[in-house]
This record gives structure tokens, sequence and C-alpha cells, in this order.
């Protein structure tokens, strides 16, 4: 490690350009702790040489720079997924998909830039974290947001998830870089630094593991059938499929379960062929396979000329007792901004209907579920983002996601949009029904573990017992308030200190 850190050093002092390429493969390297790869130490490592060469850098528009360089190349390797959606019709779009991965990643990376060169400004570990949390707290809300492949998230598969019920998907990143520049300072030789750091994240991890709570579903838990169509994205639409693919998911649905009929099944994103308006023999041929059960379906719908991506709930008898409208759109997927104009010249939203593509429903809301109680439904995009169930009218008792993650591929966008799922229920600590229409479809427990799921790219349903609803986490009353305030006292302290050492020196 000593050696790493030298070696940036010297690299550093003699070649700028040197600096801005080491930046970049670190922060591709540092991108392995993401799902599905899960090499949070290689994370680790990576932030903590970067942090190295932050230290050395001279000047916060140099700083700035590398902070650039290291995000963009981090997002182009946690991102490489987004290459899938433009190979659903290659002949189209294929060509578009370098530019934009390139582009967004360089847009992310302008996010890490702010916090270089802020942290660089300022001065000190702590106004890194700091300016870290700030900047990531921006990329979660500015022009929509985008909070995907945070540093926190490489803690999803750890006992350091339990921690996200107090402090967020935030709080976990301020640990991240916060030992991160506690690993580099065992690595330089202020061992006292470091070895704290190092050991507090230790304990806190191994703290997580023995206080994370016991989610298991009881006896007496309302059984929910999932159902996985795998409907590949460059399949699902063909004339020729559309009619196999819904007889698949009505087979499912009527299939005997080992304990009779499941109180709830759940189908994915989209899975009807046809508008709401057009879908009545289709939902009674849903009900009819239900045999009793209440059916949660996706599927889109029209309100004179707007098109809308929605699920309904359909109660034991058929009737549509509960409608929800998605309202956290994907930008240039669901909706073009300047759509108009854009569909002028060709240029339309990848799942649109037309170059103005959806329209945003009104917000939050709660579904009835029945005897499985009240619940906030997301779909897809949605589930990214923790304000999308604390700004629920209520709590609910269980988040319900339905998903097409088919656009996202096979290699790593599902997994991260799953990991980012079981995020969401430990965060509050409310049980999650996911349903995807390739997959991952799984039950996630109140603790943010998967009870029980199908694997990706597999065509099947599954019988699970709806693990209970927790007390209300810290998180869950709170929201992202406290770290956002810590974070910006931490910058205002080190700020007002060094100015006043300066002062004296």
């Amino acid at each position: 490690m000593r050696q790493l850190s030298a070696m940036a050093q010297q690299i550093t002092s003699s070649r700028p350009v040197y600096r801005l390429f080491l930046a970049a493969g670190l922060g591709g390297l540092a991108a392995f702790g993401q799902a599905p790869w899960d090499m949070w130490p290689v994370t680790l490592v990576a932030l903590a040489l970067l942090y190295g060469l932050l230290r050395n850098t001279p000047g916060w528009f140099s700083a700035t720079m590398l902070g650039m360089s290291a995000g963009t190349g981090h997002f182009i390797v946690a991102l490489s997924w987004i290459f899938e959606p433009f190979l659903v019709d290659a002949a189209s779009h294929a060509w578009m998909a370098p530019f934009a991965v390139f582009s967004l990643s360089a847009f992310m990376g302008s996010y890490w830039a702010i916090a270089f060169g802020l942290a660089r400004r300022i001065g000190g570990g702590l106004a890194f974290v700091g300016a870290f949390v700030i900047a990531e707290a921006l990329r979660g809300w500015l022009f929509t947001g985008f909070p995907w492949a945070q540093m926190g998230h490489v803690l999803i598969d750890t006992p350091m998830l339990y921690w996200s019920s107090w402090i967020g998907a935030l709080g976990l990143c301020a640990l991240v870089i916060g030992v991160a520049i506690a690993v580099w300072h065992v690595g330089a030789g202020r061992r006292i630094h470091g070895v704290v750091g190092v050991v507090g994240f230790f304990v806190l991890y191994a703290a997580g593991s023995v206080l994370s709570p016991n989610a298991d579903a009881g006896p007496n838990a309302s059984i929910v059938r999932i159902v996985q169509p795998n409907a590949p994205q460059h399949e699902k639409w063909l004339p020729e499929n559309l009619q196999m693919f819904y007889d698949r998911q009505r087979e499912f649905t009527a299939a005997p379960g080992d304990n009779g009929r499941p109180d709830l099944v759940v189908w994915p994103e989209t899975a009807l062929p046809t508008m709401l308006e057009d879908s009545a023999d289709l939902l009674a041929g849903i009900s009819a396979s239900a045999q009793g059960s209440a059916v949660v379906v996706g599927l889109r719908r029209t309100e004179g000329p707007r098109f809308y991506n929605s699920l309904i709930h359909m109660d034991g008898t058929g009737e549509v007792t509960g409608l929800y409208d998605k309202h956290h759109l994907v930008p240039f997927g669901e909706f073009m901004p300047l759509g108009a104009l854009m569909g002028r010249f060709g240029i339309h939203g990848l799942a649109a209907e037309d170059g103005g593509g959806y329209s945003s429903g009104p917000g939050p809301q709660m579904l009835n579920l029945g005897v499985l109680g009240s619940a906030v439904p997301l779909i897809c995009y949605e589930g990214v983002f923790a304000r999308n169930i604390l700004s629920a009218p209520e709590r609910p008792s269980v988040i319900l996601m339905i998903t097409n993650d088919a656009w996202f591929g096979k290699v790593s966008g599902p997994y991260q949009h799953l990991a980012q799922a079981r995020l969401r229920s430990a965060e509050q600590g409310i049980p999650m029904i996911r349903v995807a229409n390739t997959g991952v479809s799984a039950v996630i427990d109140g603790a943010g573990q998967v009870a029980a799921h199908i694997p990706l790219g597999e065509a099947g349903w599954l019988d699970v017992p709806l693990p209970p609803t927790l007390k209300p986490t810290f998180y869950a009353r709170t929201g992202d308030g406290p770290i956002l305030v810590l974070a910006g006292l931490v910058l205002l302290c080190v700020f007002l200190f060094n100015r006043s050492a300066a002062r004296h020196s």
C-alpha cells in the first residue's frame, strides 16, 4: 500500500497528464465494489489511492479535473449496462450507445469533480467526506436525479447494510470515503489516524451483523406469488410473441400452490400488450386464472392525448380497485426533454410512445392490498430514490415494485437495481415485493435480505410468505436531513479552522 501511494505521488509530481489517466483507472477500479462483483475492499484501496492523489494535487482547479477524470472512469465501468437499451433496436440506436455511455459518465463524473475541487479548496480528509456527501446528494436531486452506483452501494451485500436504517445511502457513502482515507493514512505511515478509522469500520461491520433484526416471515404470513415471464426486450413486442407471453403469465398465475391459492399475484411492468382501456378481455382472463386471488398487473394506459406507465390492482372478483401512474420517469427513456422538438428530428425516448413520451402521474400514493395491508407502489426507476417512499402519504406495510429489467441486459444492471431495492427495504424496515420481467424477481425482508428469488433470465413463479413490517427506523423518521446537516457543518468547521490556522501562521 505504501509503495502504491508513493508511486501515485511520484506520477503526480512529474506528469500531470499521468495523474488524470491514473485517476480514471482508479475510478474504474473502484466500480468493482458495485453489484454483481461486490469487491468492496478493491473500492476502498482505489479510493485511498485517489485520496493520496488529491492530497498531492496543487490547486483546486487541478483537483477538480482529477475528480472529473476519476468520476468518468468510475461511471464508465459502473454504468456500462447503459449500452444494453441501445441494442434492443440495434439498427436504429446502436450508434448512439458509445456516446450515451461516455456523455452520461462524464456528466455523473462532474459531481465527483465538485467534491474533489471543494475538498482541495477547503483542505483535509474530513472536508473530502463532507464534500463527497454533498455532491452525491446533488446527483440524486438535480435534473430529476440519478443516484445510481453511489459509493455507499458497495456495502449493500455486507453487514454494513444494517447502518442504512440509521444513516441511509448517503451515510454509507460517508463511511466508505472515511475508511478509504483511513486506509491511505495506514499506507502513508500515519498509523494512529489510519488504524483508528480502520478498526472503527470493522467494529461497525461486526456490530451490523449482530444488530441486524430478524425479519423472517411467521407461520401466518400472507402468501405472495411473483410471476416472471422472462420476455427479452427485443422479443417482447413482436406480434407473434404477444399471446405466448400473456399465456405464460396466466399459466403461472393458475398453477396450484403447495398451500392453496396465494393472497396476491404480481405481474411485472408493462406485462400486457394492450392499453388498459382495451384490455377488458385480457383482464377477465387474468382474473379467471387467479381463481379468487388478488392480482397486480403492470400495463400502459391513455387519457386523452397522454400516455401513462401504470399498474392496477384487481380484487378476487376481477374488479379494478386501485390504479397507480408512474410519476418519476426516466429522462431520455420514458420521456424526452423538449420531446416535441426532438420528435421532429426522429429522436425519441427508448421506451416512449412518441416524442413527448409518457406523462408523469400525480406522485407517491398508497395502494390497498387487502389482507397484505397498504403498499407504496414503485415502477422500475422509482425504486432508485428513497424519497419516493419517504414522501408517501403514510408509512406502508409493504413496498410493491414492478420493473422491466430486460432493458438492462444480463451483466450488471439488473443486479445493481436489485441491490438498490434491498437498500430501500433496509432503510425503511419495510419488506418489498419486487417483480421483474426477466429478473431478478424477489421478496425482500425489512432488513434488506432476499427471502426468496427467481434468478435472472428464467421464466417461472414462486409463492413466498411475506415478511413482517419492522418498526420505523431512524432513517424512516428523518430521511437524509441529519447526514446532510452534519456534512455541511463538517465543511464549515474545517473551512473556519483552516482559515484561522492560516492567519496565525
